[in-house]
């Protein structure tokens, strides 16, 4: 596989995961398409052509590197800066596969924010609610990455001769939609929080995480309170939404919701709305995504480098 056919490979696995469902996103791209055609010679130079078949805008092919060249060793880490780069070049790896963004998939995380809109609908949450209050928290991540010096390590890549990609939501999507499966299996086991506790530390990425002390935490509840029902949509759709969505979230009848990681201000409005919060963890979530996707390519013979945080456990 060269690195068009492992990122190519990268969106099929996120589409095919999208709770939203693959009907929904074929729809988004044909309205999005639609759009495109009507804007003027101008408009068209300044719009980027990826988002017509990559509805992912914080997962990009940031370097491409030689266009036919197999890739047969892949270091992949949940963050990558200029150390992981020196390090890739040092093992002689084909490839540099980030979690989290950078360069212009840093600059368009907003962008992805709006499927969170689709994902609160799903749980119950009216749309146009849902819309106008992720449209405002989108906004505000927008003005906050907006001073980064986003292409600062995609530079170095470039300097490097090290093809680079990142696949935020695209992995984001592969642990969604895993753990989301495992809730709805095992919901009727699931009556106190401490029930969800112990099924998520069975996982081996944050049974591992555990023993660092960086494991399946309680933010909001207790062990022995109910749960009630259980949502999952703080895993995907690019960063933290509205803090005012767990109003909405309890009068939708939703218990309880698991997520990555939590500001306190957001821990405050859950818990004063009743909602029960479990934090999974943010760098072993993100691990089991990225962990989908690499067993992929393992499959195809391409040899894993883990660093940067990234526990690797393969379930091939």
């Amino acid at each position: 596989m060269n690195v068009q056919e492992i990122f190519d490979l990268g969106l099929k696995l996120a589409k095919k995961s999208d709770l939203r469902g693959e009907k929904v996103l074929a729809n988004k791209l044909k309205r999005l398409k639609e759009k495109y055609q009507k804007l003027t010679k101008d408009e068209k130079e300044e719009f980027d052509l990826e988002t017509l078949t990559n509805p992912y805008a914080d997962s990009r092919i940031l370097v491409a590197g030689p266009k036919n060249k197999p890739v047969k060793k892949v270091l992949a880490g949940i963050d990558i800066d200029l150390g992981e780069l020196l390090i890739a070049r040092e093992l002689g790896a084909d490839l540099v596969i980030s979690h989290h963004p950078m360069g212009e998939a840093l600059a368009g995380l907003d962008e992805v924010m709006h499927m969170q809109i689709e994902l609160l609908a799903l749980v119950g949450i009216p749309i146009n609610v849902a819309h106008n209050l992720i449209k405002i928290r989108a906004s505000e991540i927008s003005r906050s990455v907006g001073g980064a010096n986003h292409f600062r390590v995609v530079d170095a890549a470039k300097m490097l001769n090290i093809p680079l990609i990142c696949t935020h939501t695209f992995t984001d999507n592969l642990v969604t939609k895993y753990l989301d499966g495992l809730i709805r299996k095992n919901e009727k086991k699931l009556e106190y929080l401490s029930d969800v506790m112990k099924l998520l530390k069975s996982i081996p990425e944050y049974k591992i995480a555990s023993k660092q002390k960086a494991g399946p935490k309680l933010f909001a509840g207790s062990p022995d309170d109910y749960c009630g029902r259980i949502v999952i949509t703080e895993m995907t759709g690019g960063t933290t939404g509205s803090k005012e969505i767990y109003e909405k979230m309890s009068q939708a009848g939703i218990g309880t919701t698991i997520g990555m990681h939590m500001h306190e201000l957001w821990k405050n409005e859950a818990e004063k709305n009743n909602v029960n919060v479990v934090i999974a963890g943010h760098m072993s979530s993100d691990s089991i995504g990225m962990n989908f996707m690499l067993d992929e390519l393992e499959k195809k013979s391409i040899k894993i480098i883990p660093c940067s945080g990234l526990i690797r456990f393969s379930r091939l």
